[in-house]
Order: structure tokens, then C-alpha cells, then sequence
């Protein structure tokens, strides 16, 4: 595994290089304008950005502290650090260590792993739905001209709506009847492969588990309200981020829809998350879009993406760096140990008997 994953990064690493001379020799990148763009940045505005950002770590400390409030009460605020260190993990280590959350809350509270995982997965939930929620109704609303190919964007949006009210129908059978769902997709795909029918009737439980958190209609609404209020902060900061590039006056004016536009097609490049070199990536992703969607310069494009992932991404870094050292926490220690937390929670989950 750790070999497969030297040589992806290698292959990854290769490319950017080969990559980054072709953009020299036939893009024709200009590194004055790139400084030029950073020099005249709004620094006020990069501030706010950071805030809006450190905020909804906050957030999601509350909002998990409302999750598990059933099982172990725990201090609204008493879970940002583990919020902090574990996508500052994320940032540094990659996508492998995205159980770190979950595993320091299980240490932290002395709650099962499996528990915290089930949380986890309902914490995606909510962000998705969030995140889909209002980027739809944004995209749907915005008036004629607010977007180039309006058409694209307004199907994308309706597909979002679309796909945010199925998964709305889904969390409520779910919630409603787990166990029947698990058990109807554990012998629908039993029949291509008794694997994939019983690896999605766990996962299918799980989910169950998860939602168990949510007992009433009160803690339905505290969760759905937390998570908008803080995917509303988190478009707030890439508003507010590419308008702070003043020397562009299409950054400079930049709308809350094409912001939004960034925020999906930046979240989407992060889903595969190598350290360090997806950093790269994710740059080049969004500087991308950001020239061929709205006409931007590749200088400012590409000084607007890099300041995008070091606001959005890297800003917590110094911050959780400090804090892990005040808490004796090694990140790769932690990732590692909860990659190997979840194998043995799944080795567990296949030898117990299905209800």
C-alpha cells in the first residue's frame, strides 16, 4: 500500500513538472504579474476570510457536541481543538487521515470508534447537503448575465436541488427503517457479488448508527442550521478572497454565484488529496476554471487559486501545528493509528452477526 502510494506520487510529481515547463514555454506566464497581483492584494479582505474559515471550526465543534450530546455531554467548545488538529492533518498528511477527527473524539470522550465513525459519516451528510442546498438556490436565483453558459449552471444547480431532496428521502428511510434498506441492498446486489451486497448493507448500518444521534425533530434542526451557518461562512471567505485581488476587475467584482462556482469545482479537485502535491493540483484545478469560466488573466487566476487553498485549506495549519503541540499530538501518529482503527472497527463489523 505505502509503495502504490510512493509511486502515485512520483507519477503526480513528474507530471506537475512536466506540466509546469510546458505552461513556461507555451502559456506564456508572466511572474511580474503574478507578483504584481499579489502585491496589490486587500489584506482586510484576506482577514475576513480567515475568520469566516477559523468560525466554522467552531462550528463543527458544536455541531458534534450536538451529535453525540445522547451518548456523552461534552462542552459545546471542547471539541475544536480535535477539529483543528485533524484537518490540519488532512492538509499536511492527505485524505488518509481524514479518521483522525473521529479517532482523537473517541481518546477524547472515551466513546466507541464505531460510534464517532457513524458521526463522521453524518457530518458529510449535512456538509454535502448543506453545500448542495445552497449553491442550487444561489445558482437558480442569480440573475440573467450573473454567470457564463447560465445554461450549464442552472442544470447543474437543479441537479444539485435534485439530488439534495433524494438525499433527504434517503436519510429518512434510513433513519425510518435501516435495517429493512440494508437488507434490500444486501440481497439487490447479492446478486452480482455477495460481497458488494454485504459490504453496502454495513455501510448501510452504519449510516444507521450514525443517525441515531438524531432523536428528535429539534436535533434535526440544530444540526441542518449549524452546518448551513457554517458552509455560509466558508462562501463568505471565498467571496471575499477573490474580491481582495483589487489589481483584477473581474476578481475585484467578483459575485456571490461565481464564488460559488470556485467553491464546487475547488472542492472537487480536493476530493483526491495528495500531501503536499495536491496542493499544486487544486491550483492549477481552480485557476483553471477561474480563467476559462470568467475571463481571467492566468497570472491573477493562478494568485487568486493560491491564495483560495491557503485561506480555505492551509490557513489552519500554523494554528493547529501550535495546538497539536500543546496536546502532545503527533499527526502522522494520529493518521496512521486511526487508518488502523478503522480496519480492525471493519474486521469487527464482519464477524458480527447481522441483525
Amino acid at each position: 500500500m505505502k509503495h502504490g502510494k510512493l509511486i502515485v506520487s512520483v507519477v503526480v510529481f513528474a507530471l506537475l513538472i512536466g506540466f509546469g515547463i510546458w505552461a513556461y514555454r507555451h502559456v506564456g506566464f508572466d511572474f511580474a504579474t503574478f507578483r504584481a497581483q499579489l502585491a496589490h492584494v486587500n489584506w482586510n479582505k484576506i482577514a475576513i476570510g480567515l475568520c469566516c474559515i477559523y468560525m466554522g471550526y467552531v462550528l463543527r465543534s458544536v455541531r458534534w457536541a450536538m451529535l453525540i450530546r445522547h451518548n456523552r455531554r461534552v462542552p459545546l467548545l471542547s471539541l475544536t481543538g480535535t477539529q483543528v488538529i485533524g484537518f490540519t492533518s488532512v492538509a499536511l498528511v492527505g485524505r488518509v487521515a481524514d479518521l483522525s477527527r473521529p479517532y482523537m473524539i473517541a481518546k477524547k470522550t472515551g466513546l466507541p470508534l464505531s460510534t464517532q465513525i457513524a458521526v463522521f459519516i453524518v457530518e458529510r451528510l449535512f456538509d454535502a447537503g448543506s453545500m448542495a442546498l445552497i449553491f442550487s438556490s444561489v445558482i437558480l436565483l442569480a440573475p440573467a448575465g450573473a454567470l457564463p453558459h447560465p445554461e450549464l449552471f442552472r442544470k447543474v444547480g437543479y441537479y444539485g436541488l435534485a439530488g439534495t431532496v433524494a438525499g433527504a428521502l434517503f436519510l429518512v428511510a434510513i433513519r425510518v427503517a435501516g435495517g429493512a434498506v440494508a437488507t434490500f441492498f444486501e440481497r439487490t446486489l447479492g446478486v452480482l457479488s455477495k460481497a458488494l451486497g454485504k459490504a453496502v448493507g454495513e455501510k448501510i448500518r452504519e449510516f444507521r448508527t450514525g443517525l441515531d444521534t438524531l432523536r428528535t425533530a429539534t436535533d434535526l434542526a440544530i444540526t441542518l442550521a449549524v452546518s448551513l451557518i457554517n458552509w455560509s461562512l466558508i462562501t463568505t471567505a471565498y467571496l471575499v478572497t477573490a474580491q481582495a485581488f483589487t489589481a483584477d476587475p473581474i476578481l475585484s467584482t467578483m459575485t456571490l454565484a461565481k464564488a460559488l462556482v470556485l467553491m464546487i469545482v475547488s472542492g472537487g479537485a480536493s476530493v483526491f488529496q495528495l500531501p503536499v502535491l495536491g496542493w499544486f493540483t487544486q491550483i492549477g484545478v481552480v485557476a483553471a476554471a477561474i480563467s476559462s469560466f470568467f475571463g481571467v488573466k492566468p497570472e491573477a487566476a493562478t494568485a487568486c487559486a493560491a491564495m483560495l487553498l491557503i485561506v480555505t485549506f492551509l490557513g489552519i495549519v500554523p494554528v493547529g501545528l501550535i495546538w497539536a503541540q500543546f496536546e502532545h499530538v503527533s499527526l502522522r501518529k494520529v493518521a496512521k493509528e486511526s487508518e488502523q482503527a478503522q480496519e480492525n472497527v471493519n474486521a469487527d463489523a464482519k464477524v458480527a452477526p447481522v441483525p
